[in-house]
């Protein structure tokens, strides 16, 4: 219900919160999928930094040439450190949102806008799609953080 803070016992029959938890599982999901991304390029890139992941390429000497820094590789790591920079703050300004009593249609919008712009910015990220299409994705999803955050603190301090 719009305006009333959500017991804890509650959560789960919440629909604020039943959303909240959906989207942060996909963005988060999204995030953990950019591992296994990272992992995929420097096995078919065979670009490493550390030793002993080139092991079962090369030893000694002519390991070395595997011990290296790719652009795929890196494009991919900066898709993924960007997650990590703008997905954990939605995953805690997001969650006390959800407990700040909006509007499901509200909560909803901020947090498929928010969603849409993150799968976009890796979309756009590992095409490339040309700028500005990359900065505006992360610009949206940073002003749907920035907003679901101004909401919160307008609810703590004039209820």
């Amino acid at each position: 219900r719009s305006g009333e803070m959500a017991k804890s016992t509650q959560l789960i029959d919440n629909e604020v919160f039943r959303a909240y938890a959906t989207y942060t599982a996909i963005v988060l999901l999204k995030m953990m999928l950019m591992s296994l991304v990272t992992a995929y390029f420097r096995i078919t890139r065979k670009a490493f930094v550390n030793p002993e992941d080139v092991a079962s390429f090369a030893k000694g000497e002519s390991a070395k040439k595997f011990l290296r820094t790719d652009a795929d590789v890196e494009r991919v790591r900066r898709i993924h450190l960007n997650d990590l920079e703008n997905i954990v703050p939605f995953v805690g300004i997001g969650l006390l949102y959800a407990l700040s009593g909006p509007e499901l249609s509200t909560a909803l919008l901020h947090f498929r806008i928010f969603t849409g712009a993150r799968i976009l910015h890796t979309l756009a990220y590992l095409i490339p799609l040309p700028q500005p299409g990359r900065g505006l994705s992360w610009a949206v999803g940073y002003a749907v953080t920035a907003s679901m955050a101004y909401k919160v603190l307008k609810t703590v301090f004039y209820p």
